[in-house]
Protein backbone atom coordinates (compact mmCIF):
# COMPACT_ATOMS: atom_id res chain seq x y z
CA UNK A 1 0.00 0.00 0.00
CA UNK A 2 1.35 3.22 -0.80
CA UNK A 3 0.42 4.65 2.72
CA UNK A 4 3.19 2.00 4.45
CA UNK A 5 6.09 3.38 2.75
CA UNK A 6 9.02 3.86 5.03
CA UNK A 7 11.09 7.34 5.47
CA UNK A 8 15.12 6.98 4.51
CA UNK A 9 18.02 8.76 3.73
CA UNK A 10 17.02 7.88 -0.02
CA UNK A 11 14.56 10.91 0.23
CA UNK A 12 15.42 14.51 -0.03
CA UNK A 13 15.23 16.63 3.01
CA UNK A 14 15.56 13.06 5.74
CA UNK A 15 18.54 13.24 7.73
CA UNK A 16 20.99 11.03 6.12
CA UNK A 17 23.02 9.86 9.16
CA UNK A 18 19.41 8.57 10.79
CA UNK A 19 18.07 4.81 9.89
CA UNK A 20 14.97 4.13 8.03
CA UNK A 21 11.55 4.75 9.90
CA UNK A 22 7.54 4.30 9.58
CA UNK A 23 6.07 7.40 8.66
CA UNK A 24 4.32 6.84 11.21
CA UNK A 25 7.32 7.27 13.97
CA UNK A 26 8.40 10.52 13.15
CA UNK A 27 7.04 12.20 15.65
CA UNK A 28 9.08 10.58 18.17
CA UNK A 29 12.06 11.29 17.05
CA UNK A 30 11.95 14.96 18.25
CA UNK A 31 12.86 16.32 15.10
CA UNK A 32 12.89 20.06 15.23
CA UNK A 33 14.20 22.07 11.29
CA UNK A 34 15.47 24.99 13.63
CA UNK A 35 17.68 22.70 15.65
CA UNK A 36 19.26 21.67 12.37
CA UNK A 37 17.90 18.37 13.04
CA UNK A 38 16.72 17.82 9.13
CA UNK A 39 19.10 18.70 5.80
CA UNK A 40 17.94 21.77 4.15
CA UNK A 41 16.39 22.19 1.56
CA UNK A 42 12.92 21.13 3.15
CA UNK A 43 9.58 21.62 2.11
CA UNK A 44 7.07 21.32 5.10
CA UNK A 45 3.57 21.65 5.68
CA UNK A 46 2.43 23.91 9.03
CA UNK A 47 -0.02 22.25 11.09
CA UNK A 48 -2.39 24.85 11.83
CA UNK A 49 -2.81 26.59 8.61
CA UNK A 50 -3.31 22.86 7.17
CA UNK A 51 -5.88 21.89 9.79
CA UNK A 52 -7.66 25.52 9.15
CA UNK A 53 -7.87 25.08 5.90
CA UNK A 54 -9.72 21.93 5.71
CA UNK A 55 -12.12 22.71 7.99
CA UNK A 56 -12.20 25.96 6.47
CA UNK A 57 -13.34 24.94 2.44
CA UNK A 58 -15.97 22.66 4.07
CA UNK A 59 -17.76 24.78 5.86
CA UNK A 60 -17.68 27.44 2.73
CA UNK A 61 -18.65 24.45 0.49
CA UNK A 62 -21.50 23.11 3.18
CA UNK A 63 -23.25 26.69 3.54
CA UNK A 64 -23.55 26.84 -0.36
CA UNK A 65 -25.00 23.54 -0.57
CA UNK A 66 -21.97 22.13 -2.74
CA UNK A 67 -19.69 19.13 -2.13
CA UNK A 68 -16.11 18.88 -2.51
CA UNK A 69 -14.28 16.51 -4.78
CA UNK A 70 -10.60 17.95 -4.22
CA UNK A 71 -8.51 17.52 -7.02
CA UNK A 72 -5.88 15.12 -5.71
CA UNK A 73 -3.32 15.68 -8.31
CA UNK A 74 -2.42 19.07 -5.91
CA UNK A 75 -0.45 16.91 -3.70
CA UNK A 76 -1.02 12.95 -4.40
CA UNK A 77 -0.36 12.62 -0.72
CA UNK A 78 -2.42 9.43 0.36
CA UNK A 79 -2.63 10.95 4.42
CA UNK A 80 -3.68 14.54 2.66
CA UNK A 81 -6.56 12.60 0.80
CA UNK A 82 -7.60 10.94 3.64
CA UNK A 83 -7.68 14.28 5.63
CA UNK A 84 -9.75 15.66 2.99
CA UNK A 85 -12.24 12.49 3.00
CA UNK A 86 -12.71 12.60 6.87
CA UNK A 87 -12.97 16.51 6.91
CA UNK A 88 -16.12 16.12 4.70
CA UNK A 89 -15.59 15.48 0.87
CA UNK A 90 -17.60 13.36 -1.19
CA UNK A 91 -14.60 12.20 -2.86
CA UNK A 92 -11.28 12.86 -4.58
CA UNK A 93 -10.45 14.11 -8.12
CA UNK A 94 -7.73 13.00 -10.24
CA UNK A 95 -6.09 13.95 -13.78
CA UNK A 96 -5.41 10.38 -14.89
CA UNK A 97 -5.62 6.48 -14.30
CA UNK A 98 -2.24 6.28 -12.85
CA UNK A 99 -3.29 9.04 -10.14
CA UNK A 100 -7.02 7.31 -9.67
CA UNK A 101 -4.58 3.95 -9.48
CA UNK A 102 -2.37 5.64 -6.21
CA UNK A 103 -5.96 6.98 -4.64
CA UNK A 104 -7.40 4.11 -4.60
CA UNK A 105 -4.79 1.75 -3.60
CA UNK A 106 -4.69 4.41 -0.41
CA UNK A 107 -8.43 4.09 -0.01
CA UNK A 108 -10.35 6.66 -1.98
CA UNK A 109 -13.71 4.89 -3.20
CA UNK A 110 -15.49 7.92 -4.77
CA UNK A 111 -13.65 9.88 -7.88
CA UNK A 112 -13.54 11.60 -11.00
CA UNK A 113 -11.05 11.40 -13.08
CA UNK A 114 -11.20 15.02 -14.37
CA UNK A 115 -9.77 13.73 -18.20
CA UNK A 116 -11.01 11.81 -21.32
CA UNK A 117 -10.18 8.34 -20.89
CA UNK A 118 -9.37 5.92 -24.10
CA UNK A 119 -6.25 4.47 -24.02
CA UNK A 120 -6.48 0.77 -23.93
CA UNK A 121 -4.13 0.41 -20.96
CA UNK A 122 -6.14 2.50 -18.99
CA UNK A 123 -9.68 0.98 -19.44
CA UNK A 124 -7.72 -2.48 -18.45
CA UNK A 125 -6.53 -0.59 -15.61
CA UNK A 126 -9.77 1.09 -14.13
CA UNK A 127 -11.79 -2.47 -15.05
CA UNK A 128 -9.35 -4.02 -12.73
CA UNK A 129 -9.46 -1.94 -10.14
CA UNK A 130 -13.56 -1.70 -10.79
CA UNK A 131 -13.19 -6.11 -10.07
CA UNK A 132 -10.66 -6.13 -7.15
CA UNK A 133 -12.94 -3.14 -5.02
CA UNK A 134 -16.61 -3.71 -5.58
CA UNK A 135 -17.58 -0.60 -3.60
CA UNK A 136 -15.66 1.84 -6.57
CA UNK A 137 -17.36 4.51 -8.02
CA UNK A 138 -15.31 7.12 -10.58
CA UNK A 139 -16.85 8.83 -13.44
CA UNK A 140 -14.69 10.36 -16.12
CA UNK A 141 -14.93 12.67 -18.94
CA UNK A 142 -16.14 11.96 -22.41
CA UNK A 143 -16.12 15.10 -24.89
CA UNK A 144 -16.43 13.25 -28.43
CA UNK A 145 -17.76 10.50 -30.19
CA UNK A 146 -14.17 9.62 -31.52
CA UNK A 147 -13.43 8.98 -27.44
CA UNK A 148 -16.59 6.82 -27.03
CA UNK A 149 -15.97 4.79 -30.02
CA UNK A 150 -12.48 3.60 -28.46
CA UNK A 151 -14.10 2.73 -25.33
CA UNK A 152 -16.26 0.50 -27.16
CA UNK A 153 -13.96 -1.01 -29.45
CA UNK A 154 -11.76 -1.76 -26.47
CA UNK A 155 -15.21 -3.32 -24.52
CA UNK A 156 -15.61 -5.38 -27.87
CA UNK A 157 -12.71 -7.32 -26.91
CA UNK A 158 -13.23 -8.05 -23.26
CA UNK A 159 -15.22 -11.28 -21.98
CA UNK A 160 -16.46 -9.40 -19.41
CA UNK A 161 -16.12 -5.71 -18.58
CA UNK A 162 -17.92 -2.84 -15.94
CA UNK A 163 -20.47 -0.28 -17.26
CA UNK A 164 -18.05 2.78 -17.02
CA UNK A 165 -19.35 5.73 -15.51
CA UNK A 166 -19.01 8.86 -17.18
CA UNK A 167 -19.33 12.83 -17.45
CA UNK A 168 -20.13 14.85 -20.78
CA UNK A 169 -17.57 17.67 -20.43
CA UNK A 170 -19.01 21.47 -21.61
CA UNK A 171 -15.84 23.31 -23.49
CA UNK A 172 -14.52 26.93 -23.58
CA UNK A 173 -13.42 27.98 -27.72
CA UNK A 174 -10.56 28.26 -27.50
CA UNK A 175 -9.73 26.22 -24.09
CA UNK A 176 -9.10 22.78 -23.21
CA UNK A 177 -10.83 19.81 -24.26
CA UNK A 178 -14.95 19.66 -24.02
CA UNK A 179 -17.91 19.79 -26.33
CA UNK A 180 -18.22 23.96 -27.74
CA UNK A 181 -21.56 23.84 -28.41
CA UNK A 182 -25.19 22.82 -27.00
CA UNK A 183 -26.07 20.54 -29.98
CA UNK A 184 -23.19 18.68 -30.34
CA UNK A 185 -23.28 18.17 -26.62
CA UNK A 186 -26.72 16.75 -26.90
CA UNK A 187 -25.97 14.94 -29.44
CA UNK A 188 -23.08 13.14 -27.32
CA UNK A 189 -25.36 12.64 -24.73
CA UNK A 190 -27.44 10.66 -26.90
CA UNK A 191 -24.91 8.34 -28.14
CA UNK A 192 -23.44 7.97 -24.43
CA UNK A 193 -27.24 6.95 -23.70
CA UNK A 194 -27.47 4.27 -26.51
CA UNK A 195 -23.90 2.87 -25.72
CA UNK A 196 -23.31 -0.12 -24.23
CA UNK A 197 -20.26 0.55 -22.12
CA UNK A 198 -20.83 3.68 -20.46
CA UNK A 199 -23.75 5.35 -17.97
CA UNK A 200 -23.71 9.29 -18.50
CA UNK A 201 -24.47 10.03 -14.78
CA UNK A 202 -23.66 13.79 -15.42
CA UNK A 203 -22.42 17.08 -17.10
CA UNK A 204 -18.69 18.56 -16.29
CA UNK A 205 -17.02 21.77 -16.94
CA UNK A 206 -13.96 23.63 -15.95
CA UNK A 207 -13.46 27.43 -15.79
CA UNK A 208 -10.26 27.82 -14.38
CA UNK A 209 -7.77 28.67 -16.86
CA UNK A 210 -9.85 31.90 -17.95
CA UNK A 211 -9.72 33.25 -14.27
CA UNK A 212 -8.82 37.04 -14.24
CA UNK A 213 -8.57 38.11 -11.30
CA UNK A 214 -10.96 40.57 -12.12
CA UNK A 215 -14.72 40.31 -10.62
CA UNK A 216 -16.40 41.75 -13.30
CA UNK A 217 -15.18 39.31 -15.80
CA UNK A 218 -14.77 36.42 -14.05
CA UNK A 219 -18.43 37.09 -12.57
CA UNK A 220 -19.40 37.15 -16.81
CA UNK A 221 -17.28 34.18 -17.43
CA UNK A 222 -18.73 31.69 -14.70
CA UNK A 223 -22.09 33.08 -15.68
CA UNK A 224 -21.68 32.26 -18.88
CA UNK A 225 -20.24 28.89 -18.46
CA UNK A 226 -22.84 27.35 -16.18
CA UNK A 227 -25.67 28.28 -18.24
CA UNK A 228 -24.63 26.73 -20.53
CA UNK A 229 -23.92 23.65 -18.10
CA UNK A 230 -27.87 23.96 -17.37
CA UNK A 231 -29.09 24.09 -20.98
CA UNK A 232 -27.18 20.71 -21.00
CA UNK A 233 -28.07 19.09 -17.86
CA UNK A 234 -32.01 20.18 -18.58
CA UNK A 235 -32.14 18.83 -22.08
CA UNK A 236 -30.75 15.98 -21.32
CA UNK A 237 -32.98 15.23 -18.59
CA UNK A 238 -35.95 16.03 -20.50
CA UNK A 239 -34.71 13.71 -22.84
CA UNK A 240 -34.29 10.96 -19.86
CA UNK A 241 -30.14 10.74 -21.08
CA UNK A 242 -29.15 10.41 -17.56
CA UNK A 243 -28.56 6.79 -15.93
CA UNK A 244 -28.61 6.95 -12.15
CA UNK A 245 -30.47 8.12 -9.03
CA UNK A 246 -28.91 11.60 -9.32
CA UNK A 247 -27.06 13.86 -11.68
CA UNK A 248 -23.62 15.02 -10.84
CA UNK A 249 -22.83 18.69 -12.11
CA UNK A 250 -18.89 19.31 -11.46
CA UNK A 251 -16.49 22.30 -11.92
CA UNK A 252 -14.38 24.23 -10.02
CA UNK A 253 -10.79 25.17 -10.22
CA UNK A 254 -8.90 27.46 -6.61
CA UNK A 255 -9.01 30.29 -8.36
CA UNK A 256 -12.84 31.66 -8.96
CA UNK A 257 -14.42 28.96 -6.44
CA UNK A 258 -16.87 31.32 -4.72
CA UNK A 259 -18.96 32.37 -8.46
CA UNK A 260 -18.55 28.75 -9.21
CA UNK A 261 -19.79 27.53 -5.98
CA UNK A 262 -22.85 29.90 -5.80
CA UNK A 263 -24.03 28.61 -9.21
CA UNK A 264 -23.27 25.02 -9.13
CA UNK A 265 -26.29 23.33 -7.74
CA UNK A 266 -28.55 24.42 -10.13
CA UNK A 267 -31.06 26.01 -8.74
CA UNK A 268 -34.41 26.80 -10.22
CA UNK A 269 -34.36 23.99 -12.99
CA UNK A 270 -37.16 21.70 -12.64
CA UNK A 271 -35.22 18.56 -13.15
CA UNK A 272 -36.39 14.63 -12.30
CA UNK A 273 -33.70 13.86 -10.09
CA UNK A 274 -31.38 15.51 -7.57
CA UNK A 275 -28.40 17.72 -8.65
CA UNK A 276 -24.97 16.49 -6.91
CA UNK A 277 -23.34 19.17 -7.07
CA UNK A 278 -19.31 18.44 -6.82
CA UNK A 279 -16.57 21.61 -6.50
CA UNK A 280 -13.03 20.05 -7.44
CA UNK A 281 -10.91 23.06 -5.97
CA UNK A 282 -7.50 20.86 -4.79
CA UNK A 283 -5.12 24.31 -3.83
CA UNK A 284 -6.98 25.39 -0.84
CA UNK A 285 -5.44 22.33 1.24
CA UNK A 286 -2.10 24.22 1.40
CA UNK A 287 -2.84 27.64 -0.20
CA UNK A 288 -0.09 29.29 -1.29
CA UNK A 289 1.89 32.41 -0.82
CA UNK A 290 1.48 34.52 -4.16
CA UNK A 291 -0.80 32.72 -7.28
CA UNK A 292 -3.70 31.60 -5.49
CA UNK A 293 -3.29 34.05 -2.48
CA UNK A 294 -4.13 37.32 -5.24
CA UNK A 295 -7.24 34.93 -7.06
CA UNK A 296 -8.02 34.31 -3.27
CA UNK A 297 -8.16 37.80 -2.09
CA UNK A 298 -10.88 38.82 -4.66
CA UNK A 299 -13.19 35.90 -3.20
CA UNK A 300 -12.62 37.52 0.31
CA UNK A 301 -13.40 40.56 -1.09
CA UNK A 302 -17.00 39.14 -2.73
CA UNK A 303 -17.92 37.52 0.19
CA UNK A 304 -17.02 39.85 3.02
CA UNK A 305 -14.47 36.85 4.96
CA UNK A 306 -11.99 37.89 6.69
CA UNK A 307 -10.22 34.87 7.87
CA UNK A 308 -9.94 32.81 4.97
CA UNK A 309 -7.21 30.37 3.63
CA UNK A 310 -4.04 30.23 5.06
CA UNK A 311 -0.39 29.28 3.18
CA UNK A 312 0.62 26.25 4.56
CA UNK A 313 3.49 24.82 2.24
CA UNK A 314 7.19 26.79 2.92
CA UNK A 315 10.03 25.66 1.58
CA UNK A 316 13.11 26.08 4.31
CA UNK A 317 16.61 26.89 2.76
CA UNK A 318 20.12 28.17 4.08
CA UNK A 319 22.71 30.62 3.08
CA UNK A 320 24.87 29.10 1.37
CA UNK A 321 27.36 32.09 0.36
CA UNK A 322 27.47 35.96 0.61
CA UNK A 323 29.24 36.33 -2.71
CA UNK A 324 28.94 40.12 -2.46
CA UNK A 325 26.92 42.94 -1.28
CA UNK A 326 23.54 43.03 -1.71
CA UNK A 327 23.32 39.15 -3.02
CA UNK A 328 22.79 35.97 -1.49
CA UNK A 329 22.62 32.79 -2.35
CA UNK A 330 20.35 29.76 -0.95
CA UNK A 331 20.30 26.18 -1.42
CA UNK A 332 17.24 25.79 -3.19
CA UNK A 333 16.18 25.76 -6.75
CA UNK A 334 14.16 24.93 -9.49
CA UNK A 335 14.47 21.44 -7.92
CA UNK A 336 12.94 22.01 -5.17
CA UNK A 337 10.31 24.83 -5.67
CA UNK A 338 7.38 25.44 -8.47
CA UNK A 339 8.48 28.66 -10.74
CA UNK A 340 5.17 28.47 -12.97
CA UNK A 341 3.80 31.30 -11.56
CA UNK A 342 6.22 33.29 -10.23
CA UNK A 343 9.48 32.71 -7.75
CA UNK A 344 9.19 32.51 -4.06
CA UNK A 345 8.99 34.84 -1.55
CA UNK A 346 11.14 35.11 2.08
CA UNK A 347 8.63 34.93 4.33
CA UNK A 348 11.24 33.76 7.66
CA UNK A 349 14.71 34.03 8.89
CA UNK A 350 16.32 32.25 11.52
CA UNK A 351 19.60 33.74 11.97
CA UNK A 352 22.69 30.29 12.43
CA UNK A 353 21.97 28.82 15.80
CA UNK A 354 19.16 30.16 16.42
CA UNK A 355 15.58 28.12 17.32
CA UNK A 356 13.00 30.79 16.39
CA UNK A 357 12.76 32.71 13.39
CA UNK A 358 11.36 36.07 12.42
CA UNK A 359 9.67 37.73 9.90
CA UNK A 360 11.67 37.95 6.72
CA UNK A 361 12.53 41.51 5.82
CA UNK A 362 10.14 43.38 3.46
CA UNK A 363 12.92 44.36 0.83
CA UNK A 364 13.95 41.07 0.39
CA UNK A 365 12.93 39.52 -2.84
CA UNK A 366 14.20 35.88 -4.74
CA UNK A 367 14.59 37.45 -8.33
CA UNK A 368 16.05 33.94 -9.61
CA UNK A 369 16.27 30.73 -9.75
CA UNK A 370 18.96 27.85 -10.96
CA UNK A 371 18.55 23.60 -10.83
CA UNK A 372 19.87 24.14 -6.66
CA UNK A 373 20.18 27.99 -5.97
CA UNK A 374 18.27 30.96 -5.35
CA UNK A 375 18.99 34.64 -5.61
CA UNK A 376 18.23 36.91 -2.69
CA UNK A 377 18.52 40.26 -3.10
CA UNK A 378 17.36 43.29 -1.46
CA UNK A 379 15.51 46.32 -2.93
CA UNK A 380 17.00 48.05 -0.35
CA UNK A 381 20.98 47.63 -0.41
CA UNK A 382 22.92 45.03 1.78
CA UNK A 383 21.03 41.54 1.83
CA UNK A 384 21.80 41.54 6.37
CA UNK A 385 21.94 37.83 6.15
CA UNK A 386 25.25 35.70 7.29
CA UNK A 387 26.36 31.82 6.09
CA UNK A 388 24.26 29.50 8.03
CA UNK A 389 21.20 31.90 8.54
CA UNK A 390 18.02 29.96 7.54
CA UNK A 391 15.07 31.14 5.05
CA UNK A 392 11.92 30.22 4.95
CA UNK A 393 9.86 30.85 1.91
CA UNK A 394 6.99 31.02 0.53
CA UNK A 395 5.33 29.18 -2.57
CA UNK A 396 3.09 30.65 -5.64
CA UNK A 397 2.03 27.49 -6.65
CA UNK A 398 1.38 24.40 -4.54
CA UNK A 399 0.98 22.12 -7.39
CA UNK A 400 4.11 22.23 -9.09
CA UNK A 401 5.97 22.41 -5.94
CA UNK A 402 4.29 18.82 -4.41
CA UNK A 403 5.88 16.99 -7.73
CA UNK A 404 9.55 17.59 -6.89
CA UNK A 405 9.32 15.58 -3.27
CA UNK A 406 8.35 12.39 -2.11
CA UNK A 407 7.77 13.37 1.25
CA UNK A 408 7.02 16.80 3.54
CA UNK A 409 7.38 16.57 7.36
CA UNK A 410 4.10 18.46 9.01
CA UNK A 411 5.23 20.58 11.82
CA UNK A 412 4.05 22.76 15.14
CA UNK A 413 4.20 26.60 15.36
CA UNK A 414 7.64 25.89 16.61
CA UNK A 415 8.51 23.64 13.82
CA UNK A 416 8.92 20.70 15.49
CA UNK A 417 7.94 17.91 13.85
CA UNK A 418 4.86 16.04 14.11
CA UNK A 419 3.77 14.54 11.22
CA UNK A 420 4.70 13.55 7.80
CA UNK A 421 2.78 12.71 4.41
CA UNK A 422 4.28 10.82 1.18
CA UNK A 423 3.72 12.03 -2.01
CA UNK A 424 3.19 9.91 -5.47
CA UNK A 425 3.87 11.83 -8.18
Amino acid sequence: MVDDLRLGAWLKGYPGAKPPIDRAAIASQGWNLLAGDLPLPLAVLKQRALEHNLQWMQGFAAERGVQLAPHGKTTMSPQLFARQIDAGAWGITFGNVFQLRTGVEAGVRRAIVANQVHQRADLDALAAMHALHADLRVAFLVDSPAQLALIEAWRATQARAPLFDVLLEIGIPGGRAGVRDHEAALQLARALKASASVRLVGIECYEGLQASGDTARDEAHVDALLQRVAGVVEAADREGLFEAGEVIVSAGGSAVFDLVAARLPLRGLALSRPVRPLLRSGCYITHDHGHYQRYVSAVNQRCGIIHGLQGALELWTEVQSVPEPGLALLTAGRRDAGFDAGLPVPLWHAPHGARTAERADAAWQITALNDQHAYLRSSGGAVAVAVGDRIGLGIQHPCTTFDKWHWMPIVDDDYRVVDAVTIHF
